[in-house]
């Protein structure tokens, strides 16, 4: 999904590509995908499709995935230096539920583990799972939409624990960039923090989608200005998702993947933009939504394909005033913006600051917010000494800590053995435990847990590793070891060496499994070593993650299709039903058949074990009191324009 490098460009198919034979097997296999449900799909992949067929159209979605293995050696870095970037100061964690709320209405999500309060009704915090827990309903404080009015002025300080590394949002896969930058720019939709995942219009004014999915056609809002006082277009739309669809030479597109159906860019006006898709993405129009896809301007990309690295000019609601380096980013108030009224503030200030400086800079009252995460120890420390003067907001995030076997090794290619390690571990214990000190909180499936394709508790536990009765679990676990002939061996555990959340996740694990009579070798090697040695398979098991923007499966099972096709596949296992199901569920646009087709891939994956999720990780974000407009999501990526943001003081 991300690269260090631009891919190799898949996605213009000429003349002569649309009528050979090989696309004429891709069409075939996505009508025929497109058409099935979860039946036909397990068809499908037990008795019909040619596996040559399979690989050729898995080559159309995931582009990059499937053949750039270098650029995607490179994003397991990129992912987890930028999602997680805990070398500063995360020793993040969690506890749940969420922020203080004058009023609401809600219930915990089936699927997600327990508060530490367990059996009692949220009252001070109350739980929040990013907008989509079924039948969840709540009133957000802060958000100003109730019964105050918004007030103007002010400049909202904020901290930011890392520096920019570029300035433009399309190379770019971390929250440093996007937290002090996305101010400064505007997307053609955007995802309603407010109502996550439901995505609303930014610079477009409204938009149809044609009956098959494949036709897109958005009518942009009249009389937007660029920073300079320049217009802006649907030409200038088109240059920017051209850009980020088939970069030029130089340029790199950290997401083309995620665009790989946009065909053609039409613009029979200066309002109307038209994308027409080789085939339908189940996730276009969340993809649209994207806050990493600023709109840049189609007369400096000409002077320069790379003037968005090095300068900031945007159309958003907020002007550029000046980076210094090591210090803070500034931006002030643009008075032309398109939506009348917005932005409330004056202005805002990101501080380049972390660990302790961040803490002392909130109870100062200098610093109003960090919009990532703080750690619960850190939590704990503002409600103690600030009470109502701030706000707390909690939700399951989008990353989770996985378990990788090496199936490339005899002994972890026998599903007992993968079977009898998951089945060791403890993980609704393990959730009440290591949420204590670190960000480890949740136990879900491969989808969020509390997201709306994830499988309920009462149906996740009876899949391997997910039943709450460890002493019976751990009784099979050596069973099963015993039966593979493996009885008493030793686990080489490769990990890395962040002291948060992977060292005590991987320190649960090792203990797991010396209580079923294992020896464990728990190694903890840099980046740079844990790259290499996951890469080249040199471990048996090992920790990994898995996050993303938003909740999509085909963005959250890349980890479990073949490795010929997902070179983030560490474990190295090779499964055509899997393959085949997660097709099915990519060019679904029925989303109960998608969801059906969702819940059979991780029933096969988790039986089969090869990957497994350990916990799933929790977002704390701290506000002051008077921060007002700002709503929590599962992501830290998403909500960060302020435009809605306003001091309530």
């Amino acid at each position: 999904m991300r690269g260090g490098a631009a891919p190799r460009d898949l996605g213009v198919v000429d003349t002569a590509q649309r009528d050979s034979p090989v696309h004429q097997t891709k069409r075939g296999v996505v009508e025929l995908l497109t058409a099935g449900d979860a039946a036909l799909i397990t068809m499908v992949a037990a008795a019909g499709i040619d596996e040559k067929a399979l690989r050729e159209i898995f080559v159309k979605f995931l582009d990059e995935r499937s053949k750039a293995a270098g650029a995607q050696a490179l994003s397991v870095e990129q992912k987890d230096g930028l999602l997680i970037n805990l070398r500063t100061r995360r020793k993040a964690t969690a506890r749940t539920d969420a922020f203080r709320s004058r009023r609401y209405h809600m219930r915990r999500p089936r699927g997600v583990a327990a508060d530490r309060s367990a059996g009692t009704a949220p009252t001070r915090r109350a739980f929040i799972a990013g907008g989509i827990a079924t039948g969840a309903m709540l009133s957000l404080p802060g958000s100003g939409r109730a019964d105050d009015a918004p007030k103007r002025g002010g400049i909202l300080e904020y901290a930011v624990d890392a520096e920019p590394p570029t300035y433009d949002c399309h190379a770019s896969v971390t929250f440093a960039v996007l937290h002090p930058i996305a101010p400064h720019y505007s997307t053609l939709l955007q995802f309603d923090a407010a109502n996550y995942p439901e995505v609303k219009g930014d610079l477009a004014e409204s938009w149809t989608v044609s009956a098959d999915k494949r036709t897109y056609v958005f009518k942009l809002h009249p009389n937007v200005l660029f920073h300079d006082g320049s217009p802006l277009t649907s030409a200038d739309v088109k240059a920017s998702y051209e850009r980020i669809v088939r970069p030029p030479p130089g340029v790199v597109s950290a997401r083309q993947v995620n665009y790989a159906a946009i065909e053609t860019i039409e613009t029979p006006d200066p309002l109307t933009v038209v994308f027409h898709l080789q085939w339908p993405e189940a996730a276009m129009l969340q993809n649209f939504a994207s806050e990493w896809n600023s709109i840049y301007s189609a007369a400096r990309l000409r002077e320069d394909p790379q003037f968005p690295s090095k300068h900031v000019l945007g159309s958003g609601p907020f002007v550029f005033v000046e980076h210094i380096k090591g210090d803070h980013w500034a931006g002030k108030r643009f008075d032309h913006y398109f939506r009348a009224g917005r932005p409330y503030l004056d202005g805002f200030r990101a501080d380049f600051v972390t660990g302790a400086k961040v803490i002392q800079g909130i109870e100062a009252g200098r610093i109003m917010a960090e919009f990532r995460f703080i750690t619960p120890k850190e939590r704990d420390e503002l409600e103690s000494k600030l009470g109502e003067g701030v706000k707390i907001y909690e939700s399951p995030t989008l990353l989770s800590l996985l378990l990788v076997f090496n199936a490339k090794r005899p002994t972890f290619g026998d599903v007992r053995v993968r079977q009898a390690l998951s089945l060791a571990i403890d993980r609704w214990g393990g959730a009440e435990a290591l949420s204590q000190d670190t960000v480890l909180k949740f136990v879900g499936g491969l989808m969020r847990p509390g997201s709306n394709m994830a499988t309920p508790e009462a149906d996740l536990v009876k899949l391997p590793g997910f039943a709450r009765d460890i002493a019976a679990s751990r009784v099979e676990a050596k069973r099963l070891l015993q039966e593979a002939g493996a009885a008493g061996m030793t686990v080489r555990l490769t990990n890395r060496d962040l002291p948060q959340p992977w060292i005590p996740g991987g320190d649960y694990v090792a203990e797991a499994w010396r209580a079923i009579g294992l020896k464990v070798d728990h190694q903890k090697l840099d980046l740079k070593e844990w790259t290499k040695n996951i890469g080249a398979g040199d471990f048996d098991a090992a920790i990994d993650f898995e996050g993303d923007y938003f909740d999509d499966p085909t963005l959250q099972l890349a980890k479990w299709v073949s490795p010929d096709l997902s070179p983030v596949n560490f474990s190295g296992s090779s499964d055509r039903f899997l393959d085949a199901l997660f097709t099915g569920q990519a060019v679904s646009t029925d989303l109960r058949k998608r969801l059906q087709i969702v819940r059979e891939f991780e029933r096969r994956a988790l039986t089969e074990a090869y990957t497994v999720p350990i916990l799933w990780y929790n977002r704390i974000v701290p506000t002051a009191a008077y921060v007002r407009g700002w709503d929590m999501t599962p992501s830290q990526y998403i909500g960060q324009d302020l435009a809605d943001v306003w001091l309530d003081r």
